[in-house]
């Protein structure tokens, strides 16, 4: 790390000309519909040279129509290597891009006309090392929970899980972990975390850390990148001019899995960055409160399976497949 830091110190006072071309990275599985939309957004966009679909998992007849057209941004897929997590198949696009600046956006997200051109126009004025992340909405057009966030440490993430912030929500000290409630800046500005759904950084910045770490496999990358770009002397910024739709659960990932893996993930990061900031006990602690809230989902999610089979509930199938397939279907009828 200390290499990692000095190389970038020498480059901090260099501002930023970052050029065309863009590689944007995708990173799929079992996304559904979204995905030839999230696709057609990015090849229509100026500055992108080329797009790379890490195809995680997906039904052939998904990946085909999401690359088919003969738009002038090409799409690479990679595919093959299964189902190796979102770090990883980052770091696996990340490679294989040419253009000098990446663009990771997820595949349930669908870019603004002149999007990354807006972002590129202004990235030109930042310090080297830099990322820039959007301003995510849903479809009802307010921001989510994601877009800009705090540091997260083992007692915030205490405040969040016991309410704590509830107490005194003013208060410094129970500071809440996301910030899409506060009101939303009007210029761009530098926050401590940002989503992984969207974010820009020049490639060079990006392996000046090695990338995302690769431990983790769904949740908390995002987290753990910021935090070691922080350290290592980079800035993250949120650009709240650029607004960028994005549809959740869409995936047909297990969710409970999908929280299971959240819950370890936190667990190994406040290990890894706070082991020697917080006591033991209280860490052990926090772990002890994340696998609780597992736990309560896991029999919350098992109850209405019951109910399900019983006939007591009707049977909805997977939800976000099916709000993803009417917001598609809503779309392409425009």
């Amino acid at each position: 790390m200390e290499s990692e830091v000095s190389v970038i110190a020498n480059t901090e006072k260099n501002k930023a000309s970052v050029e065309t071309p863009v590689t944007a990275v995708v990173v799929s599985y079992f996304t559904g519909p979204l995905l030839s939309r999230a696709i057609a957004s990015l090849r229509q966009q100026s500055g992108i040279e080329s797009v790379i679909l890490v195809d995680n998992g997906n039904p052939l007849k998904d990946v085909e129509d999401a690359i088919a057209g003969n738009d002038d941004a090409p799409v690479k897929v990679l595919a093959g290597h299964g189902n190796i997590g979102f770090a990883a198949a980052c770091n696996l696009g990340a490679r294989e891009a040419k253009g000098s600046v990446l663009l990771f956006i997820n595949p349930d997200a669908v870019m603004p006309e002149n999007g990354v051109l807006k972002m590129l126009r202004d990235s030109r004025e930042l310090a080297r090392p830099w990322m820039m992340g959007a301003k995510l909405v849903g479809p009802d057009g307010e921001e989510q929970q994601g877009s800009r966030r705090e540091t997260l440490t083992p007692w915030r993430a205490f405040v969040e899980l016991t309410r704590l912030y509830k107490i005194a929500p003013q208060h410094p000290y129970f500071r809440r972990f996301n910030l899409h409630a506060h009101p939303c800046p009007h210029d761009i500005i530098d926050v401590p975390t940002l989503s992984g759904a969207c974010f820009l950084i020049p490639k060079a910045d990006y392996d000046l850390i090695d990338g995302m770490d690769e431990h983790y496999f769904l949740h908390v990358e995002d987290v753990d990148f910021c935090l070691r770009f922080s350290k290592a002397g980079g800035k993250s910024y949120f650009n709240p001019n650029i607004s960028v739709l994005h549809f959740k659960s869409s995936s047909r990932a297990n969710p409970v899995r999908i929280e299971a893996r959240k819950t370890a993930g936190m667990i190994r990061y406040f290990k890894t960055h706070f082991s020697d900031v917080y006591p033991r006990p209280f860490l052990w602690l926090v772990a002890g409160a994340l696998w609780a809230a597992f736990g309560l989902l896991f029999i919350r999610r098992g109850i209405k399976k019951i109910l399900r089979l019983v006939g007591l509930r009707a049977r909805t199938g997977s939800k976000g497949v099916q709000r993803a397939r009417s917001i598609s279907a809503r779309q392409s009828s425009r």
